[in-house]
């Protein structure tokens, strides 16, 4: 790439952002449609400062990750309907100083799950009852699928289970549900917990499809044991992807090269595309 004063800058913004793979991921479908643009970290923990800047140097559109993608609500010009609902922001498009909030991790869980199973009236146990939780299970509400909450935190996953709408279990009791797909969208099965599973073993032949949004380690224990129990998979590189693939449209207004985009994040986790 030759960068030069025509370079539109885009970025993902989070506190830590060292170990993202979403500037192999965009960089690599910037280059390859040929566009002369550059997306690089941005390690932020002010956010008020950090929208001032954004707006300041012209950058064109970010990714908002961790633990920032409720914060920047309060610091937008306008705000998409469904982010609205869901309560988060993941993606930034900024237009001559107005930054415009909008989330694309619903859909990028919606077109995981959907290569694997039709949502439509499909049941689908969602654990977990933070941010990408939320976005998950408005995806597949929307999508016409039928849900049930467990997590650790009674607070937060019956709080989360009222806004949508729908049942909550203690993670605990996860195990007694029946469903056609799992969804993990905890943090157990990521490093250091990467030994640990957030259903019991035995449980997993309830599921005909089990996702994680954990993408390192690529393939969690979650997986490894759903396979074993003769469930599809998915991994959390899935969910990344998409969820990227609809940030590139949002900002660029082209298709997204999807498997240049799946061949960059392959090769930044070490893996064969």
């Amino acid at each position: 790439m030759h960068i030069n004063g025509a370079t539109e800058l885009y970025g993902i913004m989070g506190n830590p952002v060292t170990h993202s793979l979403s500037p192999a991921m965009h960089n690599g479908a910037f280059a390859a449609l040929g566009l002369n643009k550059v997306y690089l970290p941005f390690a932020v923990q002010d956010v008020g400062q950090a929208m001032t800047g954004l707006r300041a140097l012209g950058i064109k559109g970010v990714s908002v990750t961790i633990p920032h993608k409720q914060a920047v609500m309060e610091h937008l010009d306008s705000l998409d309907p469904v982010a609205k609902k869901i309560g988060a922001v993941n993606t930034l498009v900024i237009s001559n100083g107005a930054i415009h909030g909008a989330n694309t991790d619903w859909l990028g869980a919606n077109r995981a799950l959907s290569e694997k199973i039709s949502l439509q009236n499909a049941s689908v146990l969602l654990l977990g009852a933070g941010g990408s939780a939320r976005a998950i299970g408005f995806g597949l509400l929307e999508a016409g699928a039928s849900l049930t909450i467990a997590s650790r935190t009674p607070e937060k996953g019956q709080a989360q289970a009222k806004l949508l709408g729908c049942p909550w279990l203690p993670l605990a009791e996860a195990a007694t549900c029946k469903a056609d797909a799992l969804v993990n969208a905890t943090s157990l099965g990521m490093a250091p917990q990467q030994d640990m599973l957030p259903i019991a073993q035995e449980a997993l032949a309830n599921f005909q499809v089990v996702m994680d949004i954990v993408y390192a380690p690529l393939e969690t224990r979650l997986l490894q044991e759903a396979k074993l129990t003769g469930c599809q998979t998915i991994n959390g590189l899935a969910m990344l992807l998409y969820q990227g693939a609809a940030q590139f449209e949002l900002w660029t207004g082209l298709q997204a090269p999807v498997e240049v985009m799946r061949q960059s994040l392959l090769t930044s986790l070490g893996c064969n595309p």
